[in-house]
């Protein structure tokens, strides 16, 4: 049940941050559960390869490398999800960014709301 409910929140910022920044387009609620279901499925397959097979870059870089990871996701997730449009390198970063301090924020609030 507590999966369904950090999906769902998550759809709902997916769909708050695409009529926020003007480079996201998510055209129903019905498609950002889609986008927020292929992130899910994307970061449990596909990010932690990608992680293993840049980790001389990553380390050159600190760390910074993986925010490219964080938009190459964003982007499959364009590439999967019809209703579903990033515009650019930059707002597919800034989307990144601030749905992952968001997402943080809500799951903290989550959990301690259940214990």
């Amino acid at each position: 049940m507590k999966n369904i409910i950090k999906l769902l929140l998550t759809a709902a910022l997916v769909m708050g941050l695409s009529e926020i920044l003007p480079g996201i387009e998510t055209t129903n609620y019905l498609s950002a559960v889609l986008v927020a279901l292929s992130l899910s499925v994307l970061n449990f397959i596909v990010k932690p390869i990608l992680v293993i097979l840049t980790l001389p870059i990553t380390i050159l870089t600190l760390g910074v490398f993986l925010l490219v990871i964080n938009v190459l996701i964003i982007y499959l997730a364009d590439w999967f999800v019809a209703g579903f449009k990033v515009s650019s390198f930059f707002w597919a970063l800034i989307f990144s960014v601030l749905l992952a301090f968001a997402r943080s924020f809500l799951f903290k609030i989550l959990d301690k709301s259940n214990t």
